[in-house]
């Protein structure tokens, strides 16, 4: 344990503490609203200013403490008077100053301490204002300001009561400490006439000096909260003292010409020749709690929507469920805003996120709280919302409140939006938890195609814990080296030869034996080791070909699929053409295959990558042909050399007429861009038949055979019997 350090002013330190005339048995009343508002303002159990004396500290006002060990030695507080600043100590366990000392391994259990010094006013630090935990904790900045600025509450409250502790003393008269002090000080009677007042007093109510004396100070308060006056000036006359007396939170002074202001009050008195003298210590506080409202507005308000903000909303929820009310929350997301802040500008997407949030308020009427949680997704809370069919509907019905057009500098925009809904106490009972389950289903509504609701189901976490964990095993394997490559032959319709193959990437997982891509690639395409991963299967299906050319095999053609992410990282043309420098390929050797999802979603950096890679020769397919939205404007855009038919129009085209009517259009529609077909998918000799009929070149699929190890490949096809044929 580690003692606190001595302050080099430490004598003058202890006479300054003793002015105030505090000790173990004389606490200050007044300072406890501060600890008070301490324990509720940062959510602690604990709250206390603690003096430190000269070998013991002591409470000048406390919330929550037991019998503690009140040492100096072991005092948190007396290593905070030695700092400027707040001092945080996270997790005492962690700390090396503490992990030992008995308030940490006491039955006091401190895990968490945050202090802050209270400087008197020449200077020298008389204790500490201090929030504690038995739990670790986080304190941010924000967090340390405002502990200081109730640390500037309590140093006013500490000096009042130097003030009254000197008046005691000295007996000196009104005029002596009073009359230029810029604190508006009122001395009256028991019977509530005023004495005497300063100059600050009289101006803060709209009067000349001379006009104090006759007045009572009933007259510089409203009449409505006459009677609570009352009643502490005559308990005070009771007791003999303000000491353990209650002020009221909210008072207001009154001035001459009959307008009123917030007022903050102290109130001391004391015996002097045998009568009780009362002084008032004024202040007029509109100004600070304007402030301190606008203060809160800005802590808790989306400046741009004006909507609260995400900790506002958290909070509303987390209220809602320790009061234990049925509630439901709606997390809402729109769809493909994106893309309207990339073509119309952000000036234009700020005022469509104005827009809705004012639809989303209107629809609510009331009834909830709406919020923007960042971005282009908000949150909704529902109160006395218990039935999952009635959240979904009024989800719904936000959803379509937001489809009617919006103008906007002559645009004429359409929004739709996805929703996901979570009711407590069904699908939660904590905050995050419950706020979680939202966002899960909201996910999910994305991915159904958006425009829609969806309410959460346990299935979701599952799924998520799940893409979690597949994530953590994820950094494994490529550590490891787990991925593997299977290749999945490529046939020539018209001789049945081999043209190339495509290469296709398995998990061999330690536990789970080898994983099919429907596994893990979802958890991969979206995560960040895409593009590493693409990188591998890249260059590790360039070595592969290279082997099999060297073997023979001279065109042979190697198709690998690409990862979106890898068109983000690096040059992608740089990098392949590295590759095929490397292994001694030609570009011929290689065709790289991407889909509409792809191209979409990195437009211009997918098209200039690929517009660098066909001119040196690399093939270029598109993927899943067919099944997409813009296919057609993309074989205008991309220089490709192949189309690849989609599995699910090849397996129906024999049975279907629309299946055979979209494979015939997509070889028409290659022939008149000069473009090279391929099939997959194929599984039946008739299937084959049918192609070759119509005028596709090649085919892939489990008639030739399933993707197969680089080994099994060089087996079933015996590259030197195929060598001979070929010959």
């Amino acid at each position: 344990m580690k003692c606190p350090m001595i302050p080099p002013d430490e004598t003058e330190r202890l006479q300054a503490l003793a002015a105030y005339g505090l000790g173990l048995d004389r606490p200050l009343p007044a300072l406890e609203p501060v600890v008070q508002i301490a324990a509720r303002m940062f959510n602690m159990p604990v709250a206390a200013i603690n003096m430190i004396g000269s070998d013991h500290v002591f409470f000048a006002a406390s919330t929550g403490v037991g019998n503690v060990d009140m040492r100096r030695d072991v005092s948190f507080c007396a290593h905070a008077i030695n700092q400027t600043n707040v001092m945080v100590v996270p997790d005492s366990h962690l700390d090396e100053r503490f992990h030992d000392n008995p308030l940490v391994l006491g039955p006091a259990n401190l895990r968490f301490y945050a202090g802050v010094p209270l400087i008197s006013p020449d200077g020298h630090a008389l204790g500490a204002l201090c929030v504690i935990d038995g739990q670790p904790r986080e304190f941010s900045g924000e967090d340390c300001e405002r502990l200081r600025e109730l640390a500037k509450m309590a140093v006013d409250r500490l000096e009042l009561r130097r003030l009254e502790i000197s008046t005691e003393q000295s007996r000196q008269p009104f005029e002596e400490f009073a009359r230029n002090s810029p604190t508006a000080v009122v001395w009256f009677d028991a019977h509530r006439n005023i004495v005497t007042w300063n100059q600050a007093a009289a101006a803060l109510h709209g009067y000349r000096l001379d006009e104090g004396e006759g007045l009572l100070v009933d007259q510089l308060i409203p009449e409505r909260e006459h009677p609570i006056f009352h009643q502490l000036v005559a308990q005070a006359v009771t007791t003999g003292t303000f000491d353990g007396i209650s002020m009221p939170e909210a008072t207001h002074g009154l001035r001459k010409d009959g307008s009123e202001f917030e007022l903050g009050l102290s109130l001391f008195c004391w015996q002097e020749h045998g009568q009780l003298i009362f002084n008032a210590h004024l202040q007029d506080i509109t100004a600070k709690r304007r402030e301190e409202a606008e203060l809160h507005r800005l802590a808790t308000t989306d400046l741009l929507t004006g909507l609260a903000n995400r900790g506002r909303f958290y909070r509303e929820v987390e209220q809602a469920l320790v009061a234990a009310k049925p509630i439901a929350v709606l997390m809402l997301d729109l769809d493909g805003f994106k893309d309207v802040n990339d073509t119309l500008g952000h000036a234009v997407g700020d005022s469509i996120l104005r827009e809705i949030a004012h639809r989303l308020e209107h629809a609510l009427a009331g009834s909830g709280l709406a919020a923007r949680i960042g971005g282009d997704e908000f949150a909704l809370l529902l109160h006395e919302l218990k039935d999952p069919a009635e959240a979904q509907a009024v989800a719904q019905a936000l959803i379509e409140a937001l489809v009617d057009a919006i103008v906007i500098d002559h645009h004429e925009i359409r929004i739709t939006a996805s929703c996901g809904v979570a009711i407590a106490p069904q699908h939660a009972q904590e905050a995050l938890e419950l706020i979680g389950n939202a966002d899960l289903a909201l996910f999910h509504a994305k991915r159904l195609g958006g425009a829609q609701s969806y309410v959460f189901v346990q299935a979701l976490r599952m799924e998520a814990v799940a893409r979690h964990l597949y994530g953590l095993e994820l950094h494994r394997a490529v550590h490891d080296g787990e991925f593997v490559l299977f290749y999945q032959p490529q046939i020539r319709l018209s001789d049945g030869l081999l043209a190339g193959a495509e290469a296709l990437i398995r998990w061999r997982h330690p536990e789970r034996g080898l994983l099919s891509p429907a596994a893990f690639l979802p958890a991969l395409e979206n995560g960040p080791l895409a593009a590493t991963v693409g990188n591998w299967v890249l260059d590790e299906a360039c070595a592969q070909v290279a082997q099999w050319r060297r073997q023979g095999l001279a065109d042979f053609r190697m198709g690998v699929n690409l990862f979106g992410a890898q068109f983000r990282v690096d040059d992608l043309a740089k990098t392949v053409i590295s590759m095929l420098e490397r292994h001694g390929l030609p570009p011929s050797a290689l065709e790289l295959e991407i889909t509409e999802n792809i191209v979409l979603e990195h437009d211009e950096l997918a098209l200039e990558s690929i517009r660098r890679l066909r001119e040196v020769g690399v093939g270029i397919a598109f993927d899943d042909f067919g099944t997409g939205y813009a296919s057609l404007s993309l074989l205008k855009h991309y220089p490709l050399s192949r189309i690849k038919i989609d599995r699910s129009f090849v397996q129906g085209m024999l049975e279907s007429q629309q299946d055979k009517a979209v494979v015939n259009a997509v070889i028409d529609m290659a022939n008149a861009f000069s473009l090279d077909t391929i099939a997959e998918g194929i599984e039946t000799a008739e299937q084959q038949k049918a192609l070759l009929e119509i005028g596709c070149s090649e085919g892939q699929g489990y008639l030739f055979s399933r993707p197969l190890s680089a080994i099994q490949f060089a087996d079933m096809f015996g590259l030197d019997h195929y060598l001979s044929r070929r010959a």
